[in-house]
């Protein structure tokens, strides 16, 4: 989700699954006051519900940023018949730590609930 679309996605109060694990988080005044005003816009969603989600939105943007370097490996071709080269930027690492991260998160939360 883009950030820019957060603030519709607030007013529709769709809330997501959290994650177990918390975070300590300090924020600079400037930023502690504006996610006061989102608070105060958006009262249905807790302050610690618009971090996550602005971190998520964050982190997403974050990962459509980074460079995509072109491998030597061809991994597919396109309509046209072309090669598609593998991503060797920190896209390809980012991704499959994130998914490592994701399944650890699923083991335990499956573990603590049997």
């Amino acid at each position: 989700m883009k950030i820019r679309e957060l603030a519709k996605y607030w007013e529709h109060n769709a809330k997501g699954r959290l994650s177990p694990t918390g975070h300590v988080l300090h924020l600079d005044m400037e930023s502690a006051a504006r996610l006061a005003a989102l608070a105060e816009m958006y009262p249905k969603r807790r302050p610690e519900e618009l971090l996550g989600e602005l971190l998520g939105a964050a982190l997403e943007e974050l990962e459509a940023s980074f460079p995509y370097i072109q491998g030597q490996h061809v991994i597919a071709t396109d309509e046209e018949g072309d090669p598609l080269y593998e991503d060797i930027g920190p896209t390809p690492r980012f991704l499959a730590l994130s998914r490592r991260y994701l399944q650890d998160m699923n083991s335990r939360t499956d573990e603590s609930t049997h």
